[in-house]
């Protein structure tokens, strides 16, 4: 073996070479190993005794991608493009040794070769869709050569990975099978020494219907593209794939480049990218100490039979976790248990759940009345209705039931969990778990850190949340903690639009418009009107509004009526004339002036003050990052994650323009001490720094 530099080295065996590169921890294809494939292939193009050639990576794993730290840097050559053309076109057939996964840059690479050998388990794929992106190297011209330009174009804009025995069905893959992905690849490329061969990009035939009649190309195209109004990966995606059948390749090839540069430099792709990272910078917990090791989780339980604890139950039974639900009546249980069932029962109709996997996961989910059967489970949540009372006297039971080194949990969604705390003995076993609705489908979860509460429990609900494919955050302790804190700035702003003039429908259309799927007051129809009319009581910040709606009894979606009114069964809502004369007569009452607003307006008044607040948690150190507060946005209250969430937001907004505006809501709403920039806020924006720079500056302090 003979090494081209200290990524990629050159084997000979017989007459089949084999380029192989080692860039742990997952040989993301940066300059230097683009650079030594290049140099590999050419060497090996080169010797007279080499038929074939060989592309495989050392570790776990075939290419996982593109170095992304290099986006938006200046190209160095040669640039991924161009390398997969020089390892096409070296003259010899090739072969891709697949293992691990094969995904955007690495898939490319593959596609690259003449052939492509996948052991069983590795997985391919083009996710450059989740970081706002196309597959530039070469994925939207050659892959459509393989499986079509309708069946690529899903792929493209799923961002979905393809099995080792789908990719084999496609087309995508010439041979499954074997252990050792090497050995597998120099056997099939024994098998096609001195057959003639034709470079994937040469190949025509799987073009030929596209280009007949492009209809059915077009109408998937626009089906797959319905909600992606704004967002500009998607539509060129879609001309990309569209392009790989009416232009050369070649042209396409060059269009793509102009293009990936383009949508790299926008503000929709450093968004995605952003949150890329964010979402794994928030599972470091700075400060943690490097010896502390999470609790195994191999049994759950959840206190409380309802739409959130069933919910819960589904994640911890969906990740294989034997669960048992506990509620204090027969009958609660039951109900519970059936919306579960028919949860299930409702994916297996759409297709989206075999039958086998559903009656896998039920067996997983166990019933129990009393909450002796929760005492012997490795992590307890309860998922009862927001009362402190109620969940003080819970946990003072299972305190004293639970097994020691079992972690007790709230999924409180703002009360205080020091307070809750007081009642066990082991307070330090005890975190909160902020789950979303619906739990089973919602990626976010708030882990809320006590004043007592350990290291190690920290890290095992870190640990269980990931466990169950959910996207955890550390929370400080606080009235809301991070989401639910901000999203009360954002509701009072809502509150004082509607006093001023703006219709429930126009203030819901300026948020869908900013890439929301909903609007709040169509959101807080769907949640139940009572829900937050509870909080405010407990509060003490009425909303003169919302509460004369609630007082009406209308409570949203389940009365058929709330902010819209809704037929019976109807999900979507017609305006509620009956709430438009309740609010002048609110307006009237308080002697509001009525104004209008056009989108800008509404979406200043209700979005900078929750990025205020956003500043007084970091300073407050509620959160640990500014990223941290994007994910927790992102993840649980539908913030559109081409914009990044509210703190990376505002950096592209400016924060000197918040700022302004900001001192101009305090000025006409001298009342709410809240508007005033926070001391964060005003710092950063005098001194034309941002919310990420004080992030980077943070981390290198330590």
């Amino acid at each position: 073996m003979s090494s081209i530099n200290d990524k990629v080295s050159v084997r000979r065996d017989g007459e089949i070479g084999v380029i192989l590169v080692d860039n742990p921890p997952v040989n993301a294809l940066g300059h230097a190993v683009r650079d030594g494939m290049v140099k590999a292939c050419a060497e090996l193009a080169a010797d007279p005794a080499i038929h074939a050639i060989v592309v495989a990576c050392a570790g776990r794993t075939f290419f996982a991608g593109a170095d992304i730290t290099e986006f938006g840097k200046p190209r160095q050559e040669p640039w991924l493009q161009e390398a997969i053309e020089r390892i096409e076109q070296c003259g010899k057939p090739t072969v891709a040794a697949i293992h691990g996964t094969a995904l955007g840059g690495g898939f490319e690479v593959a596609l690259g070769c003449t052939y492509r050998v996948m052991v069983e388990r590795a997985q391919v794929g083009l996710p450059e869709i989740h970081l706002g992106l196309l597959a530039a190297g070469g994925g939207t011209k050659r892959l459509p050569r393989l499986i079509g330009p309708e069946a690529t174009l899903k792929l493209c804009l799923s961002g979905e990975r393809l099995s080792a025995a789908r990719a084999l069905e496609l087309g995508v893959a010439d041979h499954v099978g074997g252990e050792d992905p090497i050995a597998a690849g120099i056997a099939f490329a024994r098998t096609i020494v001195g057959k003639p061969f034709v470079p994937v990009s040469e190949r025509e035939d799987k073009l030929a219907a596209a280009r007949a009649d492009s209809a059915a190309f077009d109408a998937l195209a626009a089906k797959l593209t319905a909600r992606a109004a704004g967002q500009a990966a998607p539509h060129a995606n879609v001309e990309s794939v569209r392009d790989s059948f009416t232009l050369p390749f070649a042209e396409g090839m060059a269009k793509d480049a102009r293009t990936i540069d383009a949508l790299i430099a926008g503000s929709q792709s450093r968004a995605l990218r952003h949150l890329f990272f964010a979402e794994r910078e928030a599972a470091r917990i700075p400060g943690q100490p490097a010896d502390v090791q999470a609790r195994r989780v191999r049994t759950a339980a959840v206190i409380g039979a309802g739409t959130m604890g069933g919910g819960i139950a589904m994640s911890f039974a969906g990740a294989g976790i034997p669960v048992t639900v506990v509620d204090t009546t027969q009958e609660a249980l039951d109900r519970g248990l059936d919306r579960v069932r028919a949860n299930y029962a409702t994916s297996v109709k759409r297709g989206s759940m075999t039958q086998a996997a559903m009656d896998e996961r039920l067996a997983r989910i166990s019933g129990a009345t009393d909450r002796a059967a929760a005492a012997a489970a490795d992590l307890v949540v309860e998922a009862v209705f927001e009362d402190m009372d109620v969940k003080r006297e819970i946990f003072a039971d299972l305190g004293a039931s639970a097994a020691p080194g079992t972690i007790l949990s709230s999924n409180t969604s703002a009360l205080d969990v020091d307070a809750i705390a007081e009642v066990l003995e082991r307070p330090e076993d005890f975190v909160g778990m902020h789950f979303f609705a619906p739990a089973n489908v919602m990626k976010l979860v708030e882990v809320v850190r006590g004043a007592r509460t350990s290291a190690e429990t920290i890290a095992t609900a870190m640990a269980a949340g990931r466990a169950i494919g959910k996207i955890p955050v550390v929370a400080g302790n606080c009235d809301g903690f991070i989401g639910n804190r901000m999203l009360a700035r954002r509701s009072q702003e809502v509150e004082r639009l509607l006093q001023r003039g703006a219709t429930p429908r126009q203030i819901d259309e300026a948020a869908k418009a900013f890439g929301f799927p909903m609007g709040p007051l169509a959101i807080a129809d769907m949640s139940g009107l009572d829900v937050g009319w509870f909080i405010r009581k407990r509060r003490g910040t009425p909303f003169p509004i919302a509460d004369a709606i609630c007082e009406k009894g209308w409570f949203g979606q389940k009365t058929g009526a709330g902010y819209y009114r809704y037929e019976a069964g109807a999900r979507e809502g017609t305006d509620n004339p009956d709430v438009a004369a309740l609010v002048a007569e609110v307006a009237g009452r308080l002697g509001i002036a009525q104004q209008r607003f056009d989108n800008d307006a509404m979406i200043e008044r209700i979005l900078f003050p929750l990025v205020n607040e956003g500043a007084r948690i970091l300073e407050e150190g509620i959160a640990y990052r500014a990223s941290d507060i994007d994910v927790v946005w992102v993840n649980g209250y539908g913030w559109p994650r081409h914009g990044g969430g509210p703190m990376f937001w505002a950096d592209e907004v400016g924060l000197a323009a918040i700022v302004a505006r900001l001192d101009a809501f305090a000025a006409d709403t001298p009342e709410d001490p809240s508007l005033r920039p926070a001391a964060l806020l005003r710092t950063l924006a005098a001194s034309g720094s941002s919310f990420a720079e004080w992030q980077q500056d943070r981390a290198k302090q330590g």
